[in-house]
């Protein structure tokens, strides 16, 4: 978001970006806040309506971040003097005498002196002091001690209650029960949809004034309410838990969500005023979602908004709650390749109509001991390439990468990583890691870089229906480039779409063994179906082993010698 503009307007043009910057602060003896000539008007209109010394701090549009963290009552006090100040020319302004600032400064802090009481006119008196006719009044009660509440009518306690060491303490020690390990953590804040509403109700209060005083209040400007939450309390989190870096992306993500169900229908009448912006979905909890609360707040007009919403917004005695503390971390990537020596494992969990077919799987294999060292909760296994259920894949294996889903450990050591590889090789016979590492998620693309271009090395144990003789094979060896047309097989046809895929093979070699049978040595791009070439699937494989020796064949067995893939980087052994 663009910085901060609160600007003043000469005639009918506004000052260059330098004018404004250079603008003199006024600084009071007792105060050091930067606040500006220009800015006593909105901190004077805010007080009057109940915001806190923070939100008026917002709306001022200062992005000095000290200014939040120094005590909530000190900044009080500093706004009631800047506003207050007898030196001050706009005090003396004709639209505003002294009166009115004693006035806000009664109503902000609720402190209702004889004096104050006499300068006020009748009707601020009956709003200050209720009489004794209606005192016994249950609904004027209400009304009573919802004016002398200190709760903000915008942020609802939120930068009052929740932004001292206190409450810091409290969300670092929620992250420590949780026994993560982290290098950093970045802040989240998730706020009630109706702060949007009371935000806009008091930009709505404000921005009258300003204009009748030739100044621009732009909504844009108003610093967020979650920026000025995170300003106050990451640095208090971070010592909380030993002075670990905050950051905007990455590491430990520390959640904190906020409720108010006292006012959950403040947003309510915006559905009927803006429907569009208000479609109920599945995962939806409800339809007054913040985003949709944004939306139908840019579409309404002020006159809809100020006919169906007080300005500035009700009072009320109750803050916030915080309903707890929840931390994910980001993912993790790990990479390595494997090799699978038996012909009845699948690369993933083998399901038929919910029905597991097979008692494991490479990926179930590997990721148990990874899970577990690295306490996540859940991974997504990729990998390139795979290969069937009766297929070996040797030689230097198939590489592959894990997504680790919120680990709670998120690193360790070469020798933690060499003794988690060896314990994934000791689980079982069928499978067998290497160059197992800790990688970056951009890493994690070049895995896929030029799939179709990488090639790959087959053995094969092809059946003939003819006898054959060594002589019979012996023309194999020469063809080179061979470019087939592969409809897409049956086989695998009720998950990839139908289609004709040129693929290339590039050199083969066959090693006759007997009247019907031979092995076959194949390099191929990548991508190629070696069963159906052999076969020719019905004539969906164009040309085929099949046509090339005149008589049925088929694959018997079939093996990955290679995945010619410079990736990920080898580890010494």
């Amino acid at each position: 978001m663009e910085g901060v503009r609160v600007q003043e307007a000469e005639a009918c043009f506004l000052p260059p970006l330098e004018t404004r910057v250079k603008e003199p602060i006024l600084r009071q003896p007792a105060a050091m806040l930067p606040l500006k000539e220009k800015d006593k008007p909105i901190v004077q209109k805010l007080l009057s309506a109940g915001c806190c010394a923070r939100c008026i701090l917002r709306f001022c549009c200062t992005r000095v971040q000290a200014a939040y963290r120094q005590p909530e009552q000190e900044t009080l006090k500093e706004l009631l003097a800047f506003i207050s100040n007898p030196q001050d020319p706009a005090a003396l302004e004709s639209n505003g005498d002294n009166k009115s600032h004693d006035a806000a400064v009664s109503e902000s802090t609720g402190d209702n002196n004889p004096h104050d009481a006499a300068e006020d006119p009748p009707s601020k008196r009956a709003k200050l002091e209720p009489s004794e006719t209606t005192a016994g009044s249950e609904e004027k009660e209400e009304e009573d001690a919802a004016a002398k509440s200190r709760v903000c009518v915008v942020c609802l306690g939120i930068l009052q209650e929740f932004c001292d060491t206190a409450q810091a303490v409290k969300i670092a020690e929620a992250v420590k029960a949780e026994k993560y390990e982290f290098d950093s953590v970045m802040c989240s804040v998730s706020l009630p949809a109706q702060l949007c509403v009371r935000e806009h109700s008091c930009w709505l209060h404000v921005k009258k004034e300003v204009r009748d005083k030739i100044l621009v209040l732009d909504k844009d400007d108003i610093i967020p309410l979650k920026e000025a939450f995170k300003w106050v309390v990451q640095g208090l989190v971070s010592k909380g838990l030993g002075g670990v870096a905050m950051v905007n992306k990455g590491g430990l993500e520390v959640g904190v969500e906020f409720t108010h169900e006292a006012t959950d229908a403040d947003c309510h009448f915006l559905a009927s005023v803006c429907p569009d912006c208000f479609k109920p979905g599945k995962k939806k909890q409800s339809v007054f979602t913040r985003m949709a609360v944004v939306k139908a707040l840019e579409k309404i007009s002020e006159a809809k908004f100020l006919k169906h919403y007080p300005c500035p917004p009700t009072r009320t005695s109750s803050c916030c709650s915080l309903q707890g503390v929840q931390c994910l971390h980001v993912s993790l990537f790990i990479a390595g390749r494997y090799n699978k020596f038996s012909r009845t494992l699948p690369q993933t969990p083998w399901l038929i109509d919910g029905e597991r077919r097979m008692e494991s799987s490479v990926e179930e294999l590997i990721g148990a001991s990874v899970l577990s060292s690295f306490r996540a909760e859940g991974f997504n296994f990729s990998s390139s390439g795979r290969e069937d259920v009766d297929v070996r894949t040797l030689g230097n294996g198939r590489p592959f990468a894990m997504e680790l889903l919120n680990p709670h450990r998120s690193r360790l050591s070469r020798a933690e990583m060499k003794q988690l590889q060896e314990t994934i090789n000791e689980s079982s016979d069928k499978i067998r890691v290497r160059d197992l590492q800790i990688v970056s998620r951009d890493a994690m693309s070049r895995m896929k870089e030029g799939e179709e271009e990488k090639t790959k090395s087959y053995t094969a144990l092809v059946w003939t229906r003819k006898p054959i003789q060594s002589d019979d094979i012996i023309f194999i060896d020469d063809i080179k480039e061979l470019t087939l047309d592969q409809k897409t097989p049956l086989r695998v046809l009720h998950r990839r779409a139908l289609a004709v895929r040129q693929r290339v093979v590039h050199s083969m070699s066959a090693r006759f063994l007997d009247q019907h049978h031979f092995h076959l040595e194949l390099k191929t791009q990548a991508g190629t179906y070696i069963k159906e070439f052999v076969h020719g699937d019905f004539g969906r494989t164009k040309p085929n082993l099949c046509e090339l020796l005149q008589t049925d064949t088929d694959i018997l067995e079939l093996d990955v010698e290679s995945v010619d893939v410079d990736w990920p980087p080898a580890i010494p052994e």
